[in-house]
């Protein structure tokens, strides 16, 4: 039996490919959700035959790994990133897996890795062309865990993302919604023409916002579609800011 790690900010798609890779007779030895947790454990383990890497973790890129540890484990990459000039590496030696990930091409992949050398020229041409498109590449939906389903949201559905002790929340429509994510990480992930941090607390969707009230020290109060169990005010030194990005 191959042994693997899985390396995935979102754990409920860690654990959907954890699911998934049952069938191939693999095991997933642990599942890690960062670039300081990945460091952290290939310094006091031994490498395992394979590893399933998210190209954009909580704190970076992937790639910032390697600076830190030789890896000699084969990689399938994980990523969002859907551009055709990515997709020009399924005739490269990296195996990689587009979001969400289908099936028949986790197999392909599997196949993939386990056929080819894969070298390091190979990945500093895929850090490259995936760093070219980090600033220009937004999360476009979440996975959440509700008991034993996973629902998946799409940003445009979202009217706030929150924290309440130690945890980030994601609000919609449909309710509150515990996230594997820290709100500093959020704002790297989310279109700033649609999403606002108007305080520690609270980043707010543009399209989610029904009143703006002024409030007391030249501060603002928003009232927003589907959240209202705590008061949301912007706090006065991002006032300006959410001026010009409101307007």
């Amino acid at each position: 039996m191959m042994k693997a790690i899985i390396i995935e900010d979102e754990l409920p798609s860690a654990r959907r490919l954890a699911r998934f890779l049952q069938n191939y007779n693999i095991e997933i030895v642990t599942i890690l959700n960062s670039v300081k947790s990945s460091v952290l454990w290939f310094q006091k383990n031994t490498q395992l035959n394979l590893i399933f890497l998210d190209v954009q973790l909580s704190d970076g890129l992937c790639f910032e790994i390697f600076k830190e540890v030789k890896i000699t484990s084969k990689i399938i990459f994980t990523t969002a990133f859907s551009d055709y000039s990515i997709k020009a590496f399924e005739y490269n030696s990296v195996s990689y897996l587009l979001k969400p990930i289908n099936i028949e091409k986790l197999e392909e992949a599997i196949l993939k890795a386990h056929k080819l050398q894969q070298k390091e020229t190979d990945f500093e041409q895929f850090k490259k062309l995936i760093s070219n498109y980090k600033t220009e590449y937004y999360k476009e939906s979440f996975t959440v865990k509700v008991g034993k389903k996973i629902k998946i949201f799409k940003v445009d559905e979202v009217c706030c993302f929150y924290s309440f002790e130690n945890a980030t929340y994601l609000n919609t429509a449909q309710g509150n919604y515990i996230l594997n994510h820290s709100l500093t990480s959020l704002e790297n992930d989310l279109n700033p023409e649609h999403f606002f941090r108007v305080n520690r607390t609270f980043i707010v969707h543009i399209n989610a916002i029904r009143d703006i009230i002024s409030y007391t020290n030249s501060r603002l109060k928003l009232i927003l579609n589907s959240y209202s169990e705590t008061e949301i005010i912007v706090s006065r030194e991002r006032v300006k800011d959410f001026k010009n990005w409101i307007e």
